[in-house]
């Protein structure tokens, strides 16, 4: 946890010694009365905490905040709707590097039943988002949706933005030839499955280039780090320090 984050109803509560946090202030940073660390309150600033008092039952601490981070590059992710355990690495990785907007989709080869998981039933998908903008050391978390199909998420999407599929049996431009992520990137992923050729008709009837990363066959999970990885490869990084 390279960054403690926080809800803006948070700020004015003590927090529990029961909480994550409070284990990881303590016994992880080793933080006592008077110490600071790094906070970040949820999709807004970054700033510092500081430990003001410690009691057998909770944590009081003060926030000095810095200035709103400014806007990501638009990164808007189509994924066919995977397997839980699946879609946890996605969500938290896909936070890491940076992603706006995920929808996870149903299509056509995608099983019906992942939409009805826990990980979405009881809102345990934040969880996973949190925990990779902790480790990018950043406060934003991805727009998240799990009921779309595919049409349905493409009618949301912007104009402007370039679209691409991967897809490693039909397409025959390399993604890092293709991508043009000056007014934002759009990316969609098969499920584990992969594309249906119903799929195929709706992504070139909304203007998807297909794209490949290669001639290997990637896990989605694998896929979805290096396609955001070249698309984001001139966007400009700016380094914390944990």
């Amino acid at each position: 946890m390279n960054l403690v984050l926080f809800e803006p109803s948070e700020l004015t509560t003590a927090l529990p010694r029961t909480d994550p946090r409070s284990r990881h202030i303590l016994d992880v940073l080793r933080r006592v009365e008077g110490d600071t660390f790094d906070a970040g309150l949820i999709d807004g600033p970054l700033g510092k905490a500081t430990v003001a008092s410690i009691s057998p039952s909770a944590l009081t601490l003060t926030f000095a905040w810095g200035a709103p981070p400014p806007p990501l590059p638009a990164t808007i992710l189509l994924v066919g709707l995977p397997r839980p355990q699946t879609a946890r690495d996605i969500l938290r990785d896909a936070t890491t590097l940076g992603a706006t907007v995920i929808h996870f989709i149903a299509t056509e080869r995608s099983d019906p039943n992942y939409a009805t998981s826990t990980l979405w039933t009881i809102g345990e998908w934040r969880r996973h988002c949190l925990a990779g903008a902790a480790q990018a050391f950043d406060t934003r978390i991805p727009k998240v949706t799990w009921a779309h199909t595919l049409a349905s998420a493409i009618a949301t999407l912007p104009a402007s933005a370039s679209r691409m599929a991967l897809d490693n049996y039909e397409a025959a431009t390399p993604l890092g030839a293709a991508v043009k992520p000056e007014h934002g990137m759009i990316m969609a992923f098969g499920p584990e499955r992969g594309w249906g050729q119903k799929d195929r008709a709706i992504l070139r009837a909304n203007s998807f280039t297909l794209a490949h990363l290669g001639a290997r066959v990637l896990r989605i999970e694998t896929a979805m780090v290096a396609a955001i990885a070249i698309a984001h490869r001139d966007v400009p990084s700016v380094l914390h320090s944990p």
